[in-house]
């Protein structure tokens, strides 16, 4: 995506990195624009019940209905953070799109959300996003 990151689709074989990653930055992810007044994150989820929210990402995936990206450092492939393409949640959009990085990786959040920005406007069929702006 850029000289400092990539994304990989998400799914079940990024567990331990994912679960790592996003219970131990809770709070960061928290305070990042768009995750106010969302449920998650909330308590932590077992490594199982993460298991399973990565394994339906996988599956709206196929099913087409979402799209959940896991962010990797370049070049040393760092898991440090997610991107979410969702149904919108109000009809003054046509996709619901949210960014978090890991507290390590801060300094990613803007160029992440400018990035995923661009990508949806140069990749995707989507006119209408709803991403806070950083």
């Amino acid at each position: 995506m850029t000289d400092r990151f990539r994304l990989e689709p998400l799914g079940p074989e990024h567990e331990a990195e994912d679960h790592a990653a996003w219970t131990g930055s809770i709070a960061r992810i928290r305070a990042t624009p768009g995750f106010a007044g969302r449920a998650w994150p909330g308590a932590p989820l077992t490594r199982e019940e993460n298991r399973r929210a990565l394994a339906r990402h996988a599956d709206e995936a196929r099913a087409r209905t979402g799209f959940a990206y896991a962010v990797r450092t370049v070049p040393d492939g760092a898991y440090a953070g997610c991107v979410y393409l969702a149904p919108p949640r109000t009809p003054a959009h046509d996709v619901d799109v949210r960014s978090w990085v890991t507290a390590t990786h801060a300094d990613l959040d803007a160029p992440l959300h400018d990035a995923v920005q661009a990508w949806l406007a140069r990749a995707w069929p989507f006119t209408r996003p709803d991403h806070a702006p950083r």
